[in-house]
């Protein structure tokens, strides 16, 4: 649920309540109100009469017309109302009820039930009356039940009507005014999402109240800081691969140079041995064969190994030559096990030289997993040089089914090194129906678009 909407559900239900609450006691002061005035009533005939004993005791009243309601009467009283009058020498009651117009039921059954267990409506109040001291009789007013229900249901409905009112107009501008309070949190949602999704160099606006801002400070000190880490950690990658690189040449050059002229000499002096052994000691012409033999192909597996470590061609005729040389020879080793197939488009001239060596590295790399881990039949390199992306994306159709997978070890995570170094994008996905899909994307530099 949003923030606004569950602030405003809270309002509403603390207004519920409030107005519960507000009718509750509204229809408290209405009962409150129905026994004041019978109290008043009460009090008031019961003085009338306490006035008509005094007139017949003076004798200019008549004591058979005693208890004369007639005034009562004539004030108009509420229909369903009723006065008794019982002597207190064990004279005739008398009584008298007003009927005036009966009072339409406009409310429902259950707010009489309800009214009529909270307050029992129309008991009788009753009133002694007195002469020279002594209780002459005893009145008793009875209120209209009715009346009373129909006047606590009015309150109700009248401030129900005004409460209701004013707390959808109070509900309206709060909802107005929190869901203006909280519009920065969408903007501070969206750049939380920006930053998670890569996009670091998002910052916040600025914003009205203190709170937000502080927040929005924050989140920016906190994108800045995570800016500057990732650009120190692609600034040491690079180095990193650059010195790898570094190694690799003098590896190279020191295999090359020691390494190879020795088995160059070893397998010459076996040639001499070999010719010289025909003729002199023949049973020594087989071993001086096998040692020209072992230096042969211990030879062949060393210019592999250079051509891995420092491929010549990559210098020298670019990347587009050196992939279909690696290529060439991927498909001499695999001997038909696996197909290797490369699309070169665009021209990779364009390529800065450590995007070059990257891409080619990658191709080395999926190779090396392809050959060890997909059990693949077909695998096919495409290289897309566009106007201002480059792209390498690498298929196979092996065993993989579902990331991750077994293996996402030291040489995804060199490749992605090199990417991110060159601030690049590289995915890893499942190809269809299985195998894996390598995809690098790499920004072309302004020198090399130029």
């Amino acid at each position: 649920m949003a923030l606004h909407w569950h602030l405003l559900t809270r309002i509403v239900l603390a207004g519920g309540l409030s107005l519960l609450a507000v009718l509750a006691y509204a229809l408290y002061q209405s009962h409150n109100l129905a026994q004041r005035n019978a109290v008043e009533v009460a009090d008031g005939v019961a003085r009338q009469l306490e006035t008509q004993l005094l007139l017949i005791e003076s004798g200019l009243g008549r004591g058979s017309s005693f208890p004369d309601f007639e005034l009562w009467k004539q004030a108009g009283g509420q229909a369903g109302t009723c006065l008794a009058y019982l002597p207190q020498a064990g004279g005739t009651p008398r009584s008298l009820c007003y009927g005036g117009k009966p009072i339409a039921r406009i409310w429902p059954s259950g707010f009489e039930s309800l009214y009529r267990s909270l307050f029992q409506p129309g008991l009788p109040v009753a009133r002694s009356v007195r002469s020279q001291g002594a209780v002459f009789g005893v009145l008793s007013f009875t209120a209209s039940a009715e009346t009373e229900i129909a006047a606590a249901w009015h309150n109700v409905c009248d401030l129900a009507t005004l409460s209701a009112v004013t707390l959808f107009a109070v509900c309206g501008l709060v909802y107005w005014s929190v869901r203006r309070a909280l519009r920065p949190a969408q903007t501070i949602v969206r750049g939380l999402g920006a930053l998670a999704s890569g996009e670091l160099a998002h910052r916040l606006p600025g914003f009205e109240l203190d709170e937000w801002r502080r927040i929005g400070i924050a989140v920016n000190a906190l994108a800045e800081s995570q800016q500057q880490l990732l650009a120190q950690r692609r600034k040491l990658a690079a180095k990193l691969i650059q010195l790898q690189e570094d190694e690799r040449r003098y590896l190279a050059r020191e295999l090359h140079d020691e390494f190879g002229q020795c088995l160059a000499g070893i397998n010459a002096v076996a040639s001499s041995v070999r010719f010289a052994a025909a003729e002199r000691a023949p049973e020594l012409a087989a071993e001086a064969e096998q040692i020209g033999e072992i230096a042969g192909g211990m030879l062949q597996r060393l210019r592999g190994l250079l051509q891995r470590l420092r491929p010549a061609e990559l210098e020298t005729l670019g990347l587009a030559a050196s992939l279909h040389s690696a290529v060439a020879d991927w498909n001499r080793r695999a001997a038909g096990k696996t197909v290797y197939r490369l699309q070169v488009a665009g021209d990779c001239r364009r390529l800065a030289d450590d995007q070059a060596l990257a891409l080619f590295r990658i191709a080395q790399e999926c190779q090396t997993n392809i050959a060890r881990h997909a059990a693949a039949s077909n695998v096919a390199l495409v290289l897309q040089i566009e106007e201002d992306r480059a792209s390498l994306q690498i298929r196979d159709d092996g065993v993989a089914r579902e990331l991750p997978f077994a293996g996402s070890g030291l040489g995804l995570l060199g490749m992605r090194e090199r990417v991110a170094a060159l601030n690049g994008e590289f995915s890893l996905a499942i190809a269809e129906p299985h195998g894996l899909q390598v995809a690098v994307s790499l920004p072309l530099a302004p020198a090399a678009a130029q």
